[in-house]
């Protein structure tokens, strides 16, 4: 099997929101306005779409929206600046060898950002 791409689909409470959220403040660009979802590039081959007519739901940290990047000192500094409330610093975590750090969207999904590390 081979599959071109990869959208996961997750409820909002307000697409407005959402959408300012994930355009202003984390920078992803809107792939298509579905009226009722919005869809948004991660990069070429993956997306991620919020809808209205599916419920939100989560828990503390479920689910875990985790963008991957080399930069994660700059991106949270760029998240800081732009009045993101950020509960920890980045940090390193020997158990997945891994350096991130957390924060909540609008609807309340745990977004995490971070770079795996090197064996």
């Amino acid at each position: 099997m081979k599959f071109n791409e990869f959208i996961t689909f997750l409820g909002s409470f307000d697409l407005k929101e959402t959408s300012n959220f994930y355009q202003n403040i984390l920078g992803l660009t809107l792939y298509k306005d579905q009226k009722t979802c919005l869809i948004f590039h991660i990069n070429m081959q993956s997306k991620i779409g919020f809808c209205e007519h599916i419920p939100v739901i989560n828990d503390e940290k479920s689910p875990i929206i985790t963008l991957v990047t080399d930069d994660v000192d700059e991106i949270y500094t760029k998240l800081i600046n732009k009045g993101l409330k950020i509960a920890e610093n980045p940090k390193l975590n020997e158990k997945f060898n891994i350096y991130h750090f957390f924060f909540k969207d609008p609807n309340g999904y745990t977004i995490e950002i971070q770079r795996f590390l090197e064996d």
